[in-house]
């Protein structure tokens, strides 16, 4: 079996749990961190293969991806958790809402219903920004340390980007140079996916996209006829991974549907029992 997943806790209150996407690390998650550690007991996890996360044995399928989240999840006794996902983590995030285990998700730019020809973009760009940072990996310090420094290195996934930490332009090296299973997970886990059981999903579902986000293009917006009662949400001055770009809002939303779990919560166990028995009428 594998271990657990490396990953921060941080805050007090309801479990929140953050997943990065492809390309990064739990760093990418540095300008919303200590917002939502304030209302939030935040785990936020490092994915398979990146950062001191192994990689897996098996092939990392989104199934495989969520196997080990949960197992994180069991390790830190906790059950029921809202989500905060980004691209292949916000793909992630559904799944785990798919198997009852998370109470709300907010899920930005998902992966997994992008149609064959936006599948060769997408793999053939995130296959360019491997090799490119593999190749300028020992620049990445110097280069975070400035806000044009930051801004050469992140310009492809934030609208933003010299508004940017540090702590994100290190998350790409991890995500890209350093990710020690990439090109299966680019395979597996986004390239080969396909999104299955969505109507299953129970808990509230907001899907989140950044307007100037050219990498995911249109597939956002497919969830929304197929996760029941979700909502979209677009994002102006946003990119692929906007929590820099708009990090109030995506707090917002995110304790948006958290209050709303709860109420669900509170609702059902305020609604008066259903009587059992077969039901019997007359045809008219």
């Amino acid at each position: 079996m594998d271990a657990p997943l490396s990953y921060t806790r941080t805050g007090s209150g309801e479990p929140l749990l953050l997943l990065h996407g492809m390309g990064s690390s739990h760093r990418d998650f540095a300008a919303v961190l200590p917002l939502l550690a304030a209302r939030f007991d935040v785990i936020d996890v490092d994915l398979p293969g990146v950062g001191r996360s192994p990689a897996l044995q098996e092939r990392p399928t989104v199934a495989a991806i969520t196997d080990a989240v949960e197992r994180t999840l069991d390790v830190e006794g906790v059950a029921g958790v809202h989500v905060l996902g980004n691209s292949l983590g916000a793909r992630v995030a559904l799944e785990l809402a798919r198997r009852g285990r998370a109470r709300s998700v907010v899920a930005i730019a998902p992966s997994g219903l992008n149609v064959p020809p936006e599948r060769v973009y997408q793999g053939s760009g995130m296959a360019l920004a491997r090799v490119m940072m593999r190749t300028g990996a020992p620049l990445v310090g110097p280069l975070s340390r400035s806000a044009l420094g930051r801004a050469a290195l992140l310009a492809p996934l934030k609208a933003r980007p010299w508004s940017t930490s540090p702590d994100e332009a290190l998350g790409a090296r991890e995500g890209f140079a350093d990710s020690r299973d990439f090109w299966r997970t680019l395979l597996w886990g986004l390239l080969l996916d396909v999104p299955r059981g969505l109507d299953r999903i129970d808990c509230p579902v907001t899907l989140v996209q950044g307007v100037a986000d050219w990498i995911a293009s249109g597939q956002t917006v497919r969830y929304l006829p197929l996760v029941p009662g979700s909502r979209f949400v677009p994002l102006l001055w946003a990119g692929h991974a906007p929590q820099s770009d708009r990090p109030r809002t995506i707090v917002r939303l995110v304790e948006e549907a958290a209050r709303q779990a709860d109420t669900d919560l509170l609702a059902e166990v305020s609604a008066p029992p259903r009587r059992s028995g077969t039901r019997t009428g007359t045809a008219r």
